[in-house]
């Protein structure tokens, strides 16, 4: 019998290792694994890279990694924002690397890694410092910048509900980055609110279905 639930979030990253890349869903605070990203912080893996909305918050989660010197590059859109002021330290001193990426450019080289794209053309950056070092081409007139999808070892995201088999029903701003990170890693990773008995779920409830879902691990209040 399928079962992908996992007793908890220390158990669910035991296997992830120094130098991995990993996504974390979420944006800024609401609808981001925090119980799972204290859990890789627990485990001290260094040398990571981590694509995200945002650069964490304060000392919990992704912004706990940050103030420990976990992360070696960060892809985002929105690091600089008060609550992010371990990034912003670790940044000043040169700790950590970062490549700005505008918002709707990281959700869609996000959507193309999962849909096993090498990237897209796009109007946004052209002509500004993000698009240098990259292709540019005139497309009916146009210029447009080359974007390489993106595609991570992990994923790390949260849900509303979760059953066994992985099927997964997100909750108002849970449903952000979360469900595009699902279909864009090698092993995906979800903390759920509450686990459901298997088709509890109605079938147009299931926002990310469990084939792309590799363990389930329910949050702890």
């Amino acid at each position: 019998m399928v079962n992908k639930i996992v007793a908890d979030c220390d158990a669910a990253v035991a296997d992830l290792k120094d130098g991995m890349t990993i996504m974390v869903g979420g944006f800024g605070d609401p609808g981001a694994p925090n119980q799972l990203l204290d859990a890789v912080r627990r485990r001290g893996i260094r040398d990571l890279v981590i694509i995200a909305n945002g650069a964490g918050s304060e000392d919990i989660g992704l912004g706990g990694m940050m103030k420990d010197g976990l992360v070696r590059k960060l892809i985002c859109s929105f690091p600089n924002y008060p609550q992010a002021w371990a990034f912003r330290e670790r940044y000043l001193k040169g700790e950590v690397e970062l490549e700005l990426v505008p918002q709707g450019t990281l959700a869609e080289r996000i959507r193309a890694g999962g849909a096993g794209l090498g990237g897209f053309y796009t109007p946004t950056a052209v002509g500004t410092d993000l698009a240098q070092g990259k292709e540019v081409r005139t497309i009916n007139g146009r210029q447009y910048v080359f974007e390489t999808a993106l595609y991570a070892d992990v994923a790390l995201i949260k849900a509303a509900k979760g059953d066994r088999l992985g099927n997964l029903r997100y909750r108002y701003a849970m449903r952000n980055f979360n469900p595009l990170m699902a279909s864009a890693a090698a092993l995906v990773i979800a903390e759920v609110d509450e686990v459901v008995p298997v088709g509890s779920l109605p079938p147009d409830d299931v926002h990310t279905p469990g084939i792309f879902v590799d363990r389930v691990v329910l949050y702890q209040a």
